[in-house]
């Protein structure tokens, strides 16, 4: 499979000694244990489950003793985003029964559950495959959700013939084994996978993916360049549209995007995909397999922080990455056309949709579907009971309203006003241009604060904004609690990540439209010092700005030290 001379790394060996997939799944599922053993726990994440522990409880002793409270994280993988009502309805139900009782929408339009017990899985995982849902494919070393912009819009039909590509290669590129299968659809019967014994498995279970799947994940979305909500260049592999007179003539071919890095680890960096070549519709899904294929055989499976698809593109250039994709493509790739983004979009508020129907584009903070202040879980419930709408999630973690009569938009304001949700044109644009990823409590990986931080730093800000005359300005502000990544602050206007128990990391001049990366301006920077930071960075950004300049391009054009020297006189002068 892989032509590195390293030793494999100790999950390649796990994945090629799995029984593609299968490994002791199903004989831990049915011991009354309350978690997985590590080993097991690296195979689950294929079939969508991550096993986490709730972090605010680490180190108290549990029930029976034990220092860490085990829960599951379960993913569903939903290819761009679409849901019919009673989906929706069945998540929300779900996770009041098997989770934590809230739902997140991703930033992959995918829908995770939180704090899941083991003894929940089983029938939480048939629940899903009964309602026509699945986890395959959502997480693990395999093709991941397919983005695409979810709204529909009056476009001549392109949104719509990037969503049929996008339902194409999820197809292509799902997992052929039948551990997935076997051991969630028969979990608790007389079945194999209650007694954990299997058929063998047949060396052709996966023609493309083969014992050892990829050697990390691999993320494709398909983009517009009048409206990147998808935020296409931080993908693997990307497809750029070129649309004319209501039909995609071609798409521009993106290689090489990921936002993951090691700080520690030097060799390890945050990366755009790169124009590669342009190809016809058609070509989509046999060239995204060439890539597939070439990644799958000559990635990195002996240190995985540096086994994604960006390593391999610098490591051999681009030229000589081209080249060797032509060979697995089987011809000669047409070059580039060099397309540049134009827009942005988050869809949200009323739109009409081709059809004379309506949809509302409902802001939804980080993600996080709930009833805390705002009963938002409950308004979404009641507006699918009552107007029967298409839900779709978009890479921007919130939901689209769709199909809905015009006589019912003001009864949808009624809605979310009588449960305390407010509309989005109330939401400033700071705000509904920010997000950040989950972090702690659930998240394995996370250093510090993330999803329960970013808010109040949003409330020290929109009253900074509002003073200086910004309030009108959408910024991008996105947080992580580790330097992974997972809340794309890398290309964001304005970057926190997690460096240690609140302290950031603070990138700034990254692309409003998310093409460029920004800079790092302070490595170290307290939670409590952020607002005081950036409202200094404000005030010289308000003073010193260029007409209709955004505050990316103003740090980019300003450059670190020369922003540093500003505010410090700024700050010598108040």
């Amino acid at each position: 499979m892989s032509t590195d001379p390293a030793p494999w790394s100790k999950l390649e060996e796990i994945k090629q000694q799995s029984q593609f997939l299968r490994g002791q799944i199903a004989q831990e599922l049915a011991q009354p244990t309350d978690h997985f053993e590590e080993t097991t726990a690296h195979l689950l994440k294929h079939h969508g489950i991550y096993q986490q522990d709730d972090r605010d409880r680490r180190g108290q002793p549990g029930p029976e003793g034990q220092e860490r409270t085990w829960i599951m994280m379960v993913r569903v993988k939903i290819p761009g985003g679409r849901l019919t009502a009673d989906q929706w309805l069945l998540l929300s139900a779900l996770a009041d029964r098997f989770g934590n009782g809230t739902i997140r929408i991703t930033n992959r339009q995918d829908v995770q559950f939180h704090g899941v017990r083991k003894v929940l899985l089983a029938p939480l995982m048939q629940a899903l495959h009964q309602a026509g849902l699945t986890t395959l494919g959502a997480c693990g070393d395999v093709v991941r959700n397919v983005l695409v912009c979810p709204a529909p819009v009056a476009d001549g039909g392109i949104r719509e013939q990037l969503f049929a590509h996008t339902q194409q290669l999820t197809a292509h590129f799902l997992p052929r084994t039948k551990a997935y299968q076997e051991i969630w659809q028969g979990a608790g019967s007389d079945s194999v996978c209650s007694t954990g014994q299997f058929p063998p498995a047949s060396e052709e279970e996966e023609p493309l993916y083969g014992t050892n799947y990829l050697p990390r994940k691999f993320k494709i979305a398909f983009g517009l360049p009048e409206d990147n909500c998808v935020d296409i260049y931080t993908n693997d592999l990307g497809f750029l549209a070129l649309a004319e007179h209501g039909q995609i003539r071609g798409y521009e071919v993106l290689v090489g995007g990921g936002l993951g890095m090691t700080p520690t680890d030097k060799t390890t960096f945050v990366a755009l995909a790169q124009p590669l070549a342009f190809i016809r519709p058609e070509e989509a899904i046999p060239l995204a397999e060439a890539v597939v294929k070439l990644f799958r055989d000559h990635g990195n499976r002996a240190n995985r922080r540096r086994a994604r698809l960006k390593y391999l593109v610098a490591d051999w250039g681009l030229q000589r990455f081209r080249r060797e994709l032509e060979r697995y493509y089987g011809q000669p790739l047409l070059p580039p056309q060099n397309l540049s983004l134009i827009g942005l979009d988050h869809h949200l508020g009323w739109h009409l949709q081709p059809n004379g129907r309506w949809f509302y584009g409902l802001y939804v903070e980080n993600g996080r579907v709930a009833d805390r202040q705002a009963r938002l879980k409950t308004a979404l419930e009641q507006i699918c009971q009552q107007f029967r709408p298409g839900i779709r999630l978009t890479p921007m973690m919130s939901v689209l309203i769709t199909d809905l009569a015009a006589e019912d938009r003001s009864k949808l304001e009624r809605v979310l006003r009588e449960h305390g949700v407010r509309l989005s044109e109330e939401v400033p644009l700071v705000r509904q241009y920010s997000g950040a990823c989950v972090a702690l409590p659930t998240c394995g990986l996370a250093i510090t604060e993330s999803e329960r931080a970013l808010p109040g730093i949003l409330d020290g800000l929109e009253d900074v904004l509002a003073r200086l005359g910004l309030a009108r300005l959408p910024i991008c502000i996105r947080m992580t609690g580790c330097p992974n990544g997972c809340g794309r602050p890398y290309n964001a206007e304005i970057g926190l990540v997690g460096r240690a128990k609140d302290q950031y990391a603070l990138y700034l001049g990254g692309s409003f439209l998310g093409n460029r990366l920004g800079f790092l301006y302070e490595p170290m920077v307290p939670r409590s010092q952020i607002v005081p930071l950036l409202t200094s960075l404000f005030e010289v950004f308000s003073h010193h700005r260029l007409s209709g300049e955004t505050f990316g391009d103003f740090c980019v054009r300003t450059g670190p030290e020369s922003l540093r020297h500003l505010v410090i006189s700024r700050d010598k002068t108040n």
